[in-house]
């Protein structure tokens, strides 16, 4: 979960300034948490109350209005009767790490990403991204290689990861789908050294930064463990002490080292 956060941070930066190399500095002034955060912590919150998605993901979009969503997101947030919305864009896949984190077995973490994505990416795009990632960080965490991660996403969500970031790279440009999104960011941790080298290659990407850098680093870090010291030291200077208490909560009730404790 703090591997998406930091990712999200470093990855603000660079949503409307692309790069298209792995040299850049991971933090700067302007860093900061987009919407990518904001719903992640809302996701957790919400399993650790066991409450409602929907619900906690609205209370936290209005208490944290300027984050960046996406306007068909921004209205659902505000409408008195909120629907689905059919969507197919990343936002489903970019908060959903905690359920990978959280659940015990592979049907169970398929079944509570759909339900986080389908209050309102109701599209089967839009479901498949938030289950191929969530799924990612359930079998990273659970000790499996990466070859054996490609695989099993490959097979049961029909993405062609067999790309490889430097064929990808020159031609890729900013996508909000999950179509474009998560299959890049699945290589870009494959691809990666650790959590820094896998956030470093999906925002080399120069697409939809924070988003990317979001997914490849959750994974990254059910897969190499806990968030470096200095990286957790600059992620959480900019992070509400709301989220503090949230992510340590989570980090206890899900057994994780504890960030800022256990370190």
């Amino acid at each position: 979960m703090l591997g998406a956060i930091s990712g999200d941070i470093i990855g603000s930066v660079f949503e409307h300034q692309p790069v298209k190399t792995t040299e850049f500095p991971l933090f700067s002034n302007e860093s900061t948490y987009t919407d990518d955060t904001v719903l992640t912590v809302a996701v957790a919150e919400a399993i650790l109350k066991g409450v409602d998605y929907g619900l906690v993901i609205r209370s936290y979009g209005r208490k944290y209005p300027n984050a960046g969503y996406g306007i068909r997101f921004y209205d659902w947030l505000h409408d008195p009767n909120p629907r689905p919305y059919s969507s197919w864009g990343n936002g489903s896949a970019m908060r959903v790490s905690p359920i990978g984190f959280a659940f015990g077995t592979v049907d169970e973490v398929l079944r509570e990403a759909r339900r986080s994505a389908e209050i309102t990416h109701n599209h089967p795009e839009g479901i498949k991204g938030a289950q191929s990632v969530a799924l990612a960080v359930f079998l990273a965490r659970s000790g499996a290689a990466k070859e054996d991660i490609k695989k099993e996403l490959a097979g049961r969500f029909g993405y062609d990861l067999d790309r490889r970031l430097d064929d990808i790279r020159p031609s890729y440009r900013f996508d909000a789908s999950c179509r474009g999104t998560v299959p890049e960011a699945i290589i870009s941790f494959l691809e990666g050294d650790g959590l820094i080298g896998a956030v470093r290659n999906a925002v080399s990407l120069g697409g939809d930064s924070d988003t990317l850098a979001a997914i490849a680093g959750g994974i990254a870090e059910a897969f190499s463990g806990p968030v470096p010291d200095d990286v957790f030291i600059e992620a959480a200077a900019r992070l509400p002490g709301e989220f503090l208490s949230v992510i340590g909560d989570f980090y206890e009730a899900a057994g994780l080292p504890h960030p800022g404790v256990d370190r």
